[in-house]
């Protein structure tokens, strides 16, 4: 669970995003901050025990700084208003497919797969889904992964199929897709339960075979 104060933080931040405020609000951060690491490291614990590569990670290899990169963002805001953490066998600057937590007030989630891979890694996972259609269908169109990720696979598509594919092909829709990746969303009141690090290695748990399959594609 994460504590109320760590959700107020955010919500004060939002409101208040310049420098002047964050160094005086300085020592509110750093328990946020302590709060999410905390939280991430139960995270880390349920995800080993189903997933052994994440087992040994450390929360602080998986937690992105709160920071923005402003240089080539029209937003000038220097701090982003959540914290979020990236679950990979090699941490948050893990090549592949993996489990990422998103904490923000009113936005929270939990998301799994792949954003955008490089032209290789996009190209051997289309190749994958052509070869391995039956399979690729049992994980996405199975009742109980529908049921948990109603909104199923998100990200964008080409308009058009890449090469060496046609219309024809039965799995052209999502060899069509530039992204794979499936999102679940947590209210406040969940992000706060003492239950929650549970239950976000539960659903990270229903995404796994959608991660197994993406990353033996990529490997």
């Amino acid at each position: 669970m994460l504590q109320s104060s760590t959700l107020k933080f955010l919500k004060d931040l939002k409101k208040n995003n310049d420098k002047a405020w964050f160094d005086k609000n300085r020592k509110q951060y750093d328990a946020s901050k302590e709060d999410f690491l905390l939280m991430v490291a139960q995270v880390i614990k349920g995800i080993g025990a189903f997933d052994p590569s994440i087992a040994n990670l450390e929360a602080k290899n998986c937690t992105f700084r709160i920071n923005r990169d402003v240089r080539f963002s029209r937003n000038k805001d220097p701090y982003k208003n959540n914290m979020a953490a990236y679950f990979n066998k090699d941490g948050k600057k893990g090549l592949g497919a993996g489990y990422y937590l998103h904490i923000e007030p009113g936005k929270s989630f939990a998301a799994g797969g792949i954003w955008m891979p490089e032209p290789a890694v996009l190209a051997g996972i289309r190749q994958e889904i052509d070869y391995s259609f039956n399979e690729w269908k049992k994980i996405v169109e199975g009742k109980a992964f529908k049921k948990i990720f109603s909104e199923g696979l998100q990200g964008e598509s080409l308009t058009r199929p890449p090469k060496n594919y046609d219309d024809s092909n039965p799995a052209i829709a999502y060899i069509k897709m530039k992204s794979f990746i499936i999102t679940s969303s947590f209210t406040d009141a969940e992000v706060q339960n003492r239950n929650f690090a549970k239950e976000v290695a539960k659903r990270f748990q229903a995404m796994k075979p959608l991660i197994g399959f993406l990353n033996s594609a990529v490997s």
